[in-house]
């Protein structure tokens, strides 16, 4: 990895790629802030917490050698959660002015960007504009779009493990997802769409530590209108999360949506908590100390749970990412997407 300039205290940046990336990219000025360096080559920006530990790092020069995009790089951006809007609105501004900046994937900061720096967005594809938040920017013409690919990716996730009919055969069962950011608005909107008839949970329960995000998740489904019966819960602690999990009937799904044990240390359930018998349990981290997941698979013999890691998730959600910002098709299924699941597998 070739290893970027940083100053101040504020976010690192890092950059790895298909070619022997020599781009410097710093950030300085105000308060703390920093500027870019212009892009040498096509680059594309992974906008994370912690991107240098991320499998992507390996993962997209063997993609981007498999696609023909030998000349491109993969640069990351590391900015603290829910960082100063200001520092979000710089890293926006540079990739919409930079010619050979050609957009990013963003994680764990999707509400925050979009709420800092829509304005700089030339155009909202309608489900970042219903879900109040951006997963990948790209351009096309010089104008920079914003989009929302999570909903697209974690239904792709979730197809790969839930088989067709399991809401229909369980219909009592609910899908429960602690944390109430960009992932679980996109999991939620999947799981309700009208389109899935009667494959639909019986209802979705959606937990948070702070009620600012819980009623703006609540405001995304009242412009969905859904069918589906959702619970909006206040869990300030793992004992809230823990009693409203134990109550999940038989067969219901579990998901951290939270970012503890990736992007921040823990689990946002306590050890001895109950998973739902026959259950489903994912944890959308793939990397790092996976404590819920460890948590999950010690449960598998006495609840007779399935578990699930981020991994796919992972490969879907870079897959249509890399698609957008090169402007290039990607099959999501069959033998080509196969082929780069595999290349993706070789270096977890």
């Amino acid at each position: 990895m070739n290893a970027v300039n940083a100053v101040n205290a504020v976010p690192g940046l890092s950059s790895w790629g298909a070619v022997n990336a020599t781009t410097s990219v710093t950030l300085d000025g105000t308060a703390g802030a920093r500027s870019f360096v212009p892009a040498r080559v096509r680059t594309m920006y992974f906008i994370g917490v912690s991107t240098g530990r991320s499998s992507v790092r390996s993962v997209f020069p063997r993609w981007a050698a498999a696609l023909g995009l030998a000349d491109a790089t993969l640069v990351g951006i590391d900015l603290p959660v829910h960082a100063d809007p200001s520092h979000y609105r710089q890293v926006t501004d540079f990739i919409a002015d930079d010619p050979l900046s050609l957009g990013a994937l963003i994680t764990t900061h999707k509400i925050d960007l979009y709420a800092a720096a829509s304005d700089r967005f030339d155009v909202v594809d309608p489900l970042a504009e219903l879900m109040g938040e951006v997963s990948c920017l790209s351009k096309r013409d010089g104008a920079l779009i914003a989009h929302a690919k999570d909903p697209i990716s974690s239904g792709h996730a979730l197809d790969a493990f839930l088989p067709p009919g399991y809401w229909r055969d369980r219909p009592a069962a609910a899908a429960c997802l602690i944390g109430a950011g960009g992932s679980a608005i996109a999991i939620s909107w999947y799981l309700s769409r009208p389109e899935r008839g009667t494959d639909r949970p019986g209802q979705l329960v959606i937990t948070n530590r702070s009620r600012a995000r819980l009623e703006h998740v609540q405001s995304v489904h009242e412009r969905l209108a859904t069918e589906v019966p959702i619970r909006y819960e206040l869990a300030p602690s793992r004992a809230d999360n823990d009693a409203i999990v134990r109550d999940l009937a038989a067969g219901s799904l579990v998901v951290n949506a939270t970012g503890l044990g990736k992007d921040a240390p823990g689990s946002p359930i306590s050890p001895g908590a109950r998973f739902p018998e026959r259950g489903i349990a994912w944890d959308l981290n793939y990397r790092g100390e996976l404590v819920f997941l460890d948590q999950a698979r010690s449960a598998v013999a006495a609840q007779r749970l399935q578990v699930e890691d981020g991994w796919i998730y992972f490969v879907h959600g870079w897959i249509q990412a890399i698609a957008e910002v090169f402007d290039i098709e990607i099959a999501t299924a069959g033998a080509a997407f196969e082929d780069l699941a595999t290349i993706a597998a070789g270096c977890r």
